[in-house]
């Protein structure tokens, strides 16, 4: 039910023309909706503090700074060599994206289609990256990386990103091939069709939409992934969020509002990559698409 209604037109109202909605809902409702807004209103009270701030030049004991300028991001772009970072953070989350798409693809044809001894068991085996905060199996992991010598290179934060990215993909994908109906690929066996065939030319364009929707998830986590990738970094490996982590805790002293444009950056740089990503596909949609598809 929702809080306002529109009051019917044959209903007797009282003042003519000055009432054309009524509020309506329970009390729980308006605690929910209020809490909800209350929650927006906090979030963008940090947001615009922060965007505010790093355009200020002064900012004491007053609702708004004394002037405005915009050399905190000049300073904060040669300082941090943002430049270099946001590439190094877009190499990352396109290698991560390629990879854990050739792993966990044909991983969830296998889950998804065969049935074999411990496949719960092995499945479960996969959640647990998700399911477990990084940190507590990154540290292991970093070690791990640091005997193999690819700790504090690219290699190595894409291989520490990939521990969590490719059960995302498993996740996403699994459900999504149960979706289509099996007799689909055993009409194109029958028809001559081999498996590299079946896979190719009657199952990718089934699994696209799939795949797409998986890439955007492993997209976001990848590029806010901060544990990992702090874990297992180096002075050239480093991505953005990273890097705002060291421009807040690095040794000197440096001006607050330097920091808050980088967070600005950040924010900017997340916000166009969703937008890109979202530009092309939208997962609730594309699924339901491939269920009908699936269905026919």
């Amino acid at each position: 039910m929702s809080i306002i209604e529109r009051i019917p037109a044959d209903e007797d109202v009282t003042t003519k023309g000055r009432r054309a909605f009524r509020i309506v809902g329970t009390p729980s409702q308006w605690i929910v909706w209020g809490c909800v807004a209350l929650f927006f209103v906090f979030l963008a009270g940090v947001i615009v503090s922060v965007l505010v701030n790093s355009f200020g030049t002064s900012w004491f004991d007053a609702w708004l700074p004394e002037g405005y300028t915009t050399r905190w991001y000049a300073e904060a772009w040669d300082e941090f060599d943002l430049g270099q970072v946001i590439f190094v953070t877009l190499e990352v989350a396109l290698a991560v994206i390629v990879l854990s798409v050739l792993l966990g693809v044909p991983a969830s044809y296998v889950l998804a289609r065969k049935n074999f001894p411990g496949k719960k068991a092995l499945y479960a085996v996969f959640l647990l990256p998700v399911l477990m905060p990084p940190i507590t199996y990154g540290i292991p992991l970093a070690t791990a990386l640091y005997q193999a010598g690819l700790a504090g290179t690219l290699a190595g934060v894409i291989a520490a990103n990939l521990v969590p990215a490719v059960p995302f993909v498993i996740m996403t994908m699994t459900p999504f091939i149960e979706q289509i109906n099996p007799s689909v690929e055993s009409a194109a066996r029958m028809s001559g069709a081999s498996t590299l065939n079946v896979f190719t030319r009657v199952l990718a364009p089934l699994l696209i939409p799939g795949i797409l929707a998986s890439c955007v998830l492993v997209l976001v986590r990848t590029v806010g992934m901060f544990e990992l990738t702090f874990l297992t970094s180096g002075p050239t490996s480093n991505t953005l969020v990273v890097k705002l982590y060291y421009a807040m805790n690095a040794a000197g002293i440096r001006a607050q509002q330097s920091v808050d444009a980088m967070a600005v950056v950040y924010m900017a740089v997340m916000l166009v990559i969703l937008v890109i990503a979202l530009r092309f596909v939208n997962p609730t949609q594309l699924v339901a698409r491939v269920r009908d598809e699936s269905l026919e």
